[in-house]
């Protein structure tokens, strides 16, 4: 008995050696696997410390304000959607803007790692990118200066990035329990940015496009469902139809960069929105929806009620249907901005100026709107607002800023990567190779097209609407990688 009793907790020192012993194997598993990506992974998480030590506790932005004030009034906006401000209201019992921040990078982490699950485990294995192409997809995201400031600023871009990204990712597996988590990860990014919405007909035609009809319906009456709710708490609000109130006015701004009225003619009630000056000579196209003298504001009436706003739209329609070539060089014009190597100033420095980590505190907000903001700001709070600068580490921010950004032309290239190689796969089938099916990229790929086109084409050029783009089109390159030749390549 003596010996049993001595030789009873001998199991249980082995139990307890065993766990560490297992945990030691599995991380040396993960790093041996994936060490680049958890090497790109950690300096992402210290950048993003780094904002939260030298920024503290956020940045502001003109929108932010309006955001704010939603949270404790709860209505739809006319100019942008709720789905923001909801966020925040989840928020709102933390009191702490540090908070917000601190989620919106962890959303911006979460970001980059699911362009690297994405890029390395969905689909065919004939699908799955190389892992050294997989974490170059992820480096944009996890690394770039402006990305992180904008994950910093208090506004919808990193929610809806992360919302999008989740979408597209779950959009290219194979499981039908997925199809109508997708529909409701797109409702919620349109809510959140109404550029979105284009995105739901590009999965519902990925799924079309691979036979798979009632998936496609699936996620259609998914996404719809909360779109619906929304659009009908917006229409009891204001007596319209639609997710806000502004389309129009913003179609009008952006058709002022070709607008001529002498040649489009329009009838007497348009005239008043004609601007004499000729293109070269107009302000951005913005000026025309904010300026106190554009002829928009200066109808009776806020800028956006319904008819101001369905003026604008018939303006904008003339202007289109008269003079479409202008319109397309136009659009062109403004997303050759998105492919230019340096950043010059636009549409204004003030704006331009967001998107910098300031050396100097701003100042408090300046326009009656935001300091009605400002004061609800203050109570979601409980305490005094502001950005406080600190430094040595804010100066660090901004020296890694001004060289780590992803520059127009490279992100040009990584668009160009898929389609270059389709082509390549072309001609290797014209060689007798067997056809591999609709591919992997091509979600991802026509997803980030969508999100600098639509800009372009329907408000301006704006350098914070590029970055949702850029991961999707890091991941199309990643996955467009995926080729036999290119298998072969070490660590593929």
């Amino acid at each position: 008995m003596s010996e049993a009793r001595a030789e009873a907790p001998a199991p249980a020192r082995q139990g307890r050696r065993r766990l560490p012993r297992d945990t030691r194997r599995l991380a040396q598993r993960l790093v041996r696997r994936h060490g680049w990506f958890l090497a790109v992974l950690g300096l992402g998480t210290a950048l993003r410390a780094l904002a939260m030590a030298g920024y503290r506790p956020a940045l502001w932005f003109p929108d932010t304000y309006t955001y704010v004030v939603t949270v404790f009034h709860p209505r739809p906006d006319l100019v942008r959607p709720a789905g923001y401000s909801m966020f925040l209201k989840l928020l709102e019992p933390l009191h702490s803007f540090a908070a917000v921040t601190a989620v919106q990078h962890l959303l911006g982490l979460a970001t980059g790692v699911l362009v690297y699950v994405a890029a390395r485990r969905i689909g065919h294995r004939a699908h799955r990118a190389p892992r050294w192409a997989a974490t170059l997809a992820a480096v944009p995201v996890l690394l770039d200066a402006y990305q992180i400031e904008l994950e910093h600023l208090l506004v919808a871009d990193t929610l809806f990035t992360f919302l999008v990204v989740a979408g597209v990712s779950l959009g290219m597996t194979r499981r039908p329990a997925t199809v109508a988590a997708i529909g409701l990860l797109l409702a919620a990014a349109v809510l959140t940015r109404t550029v979105g919405q284009p995105l739901i007909v590009v999965l519902a035609g990925w799924f079309v496009l691979r036979g798979r009809i009632r998936p496609a319906g699936v996620l259609l009456a998914a996404a719809l469902v909360p779109l619906v709710a929304y659009g009908a708490w917006f229409y009891a609000t204001y007596q319209r139809v639609g997710l806000v109130g502004a389309n129009g006015a913003f179609l009008y701004a952006r058709t002022m960069s070709f607008a001529d009225c002498a040649r489009m003619d329009p009838p007497p009630d348009l005239k008043v929105l004609c601007d004499p000056r000729p293109p070269e000579r107009r302000p951005p196209s913005q000026e025309y929806i904010w300026a106190k003298d554009s002829p928009l504001v200066l109808r009776p009436g806020i800028t956006f009620t319904k008819e101001n706003d369905e003026l604008a739209a018939r303006f904008a329609a003339l202007a289109i249907t008269t003079q479409p070539l202008d319109y397309a060089a136009s659009v062109l014009g403004e997303l050759g901005r998105t492919f230019a190597w340096g950043r010059p100033v636009y549409p204004d420095a003030e704006i331009y100026g967001y998107y910098e980590f300031p050396v100097t505190e701003p100042g408090p907000p300046g326009r009656y709107p935001a300091q009605v903001g400002a004061e609800y700001a203050k109570l979601y709070e409980q305490g005094a607002i502001g950005t406080e600068i600190v430094e040595p580490y804010a100066g660090w921010l901004r020296a890694y800023q001004s060289a780590a950004r992803l520059p127009g032309p490279v992100l040009l290239g990584v668009l160009l990567v898929p389609p270059v190689v389709a082509v390549a796969g072309l001609r290797r089938r014209r060689q007798g190779r067997p056809r591999a099916g609709a591919p992997a990229w091509l979600v991802p790929w026509s997803a980030a097209v969508v999100l600098l086109v639509t800009p372009a084409a329907a408000a301006e050029f704006d350098y914070r609407y590029v970055l949702p783009a850029v991961p999707l089109a890091c991941l199309a390159a990643a996955l467009s990688l995926s080729s036999d030749l290119l298998r072969r390549v070490p660590g593929g």
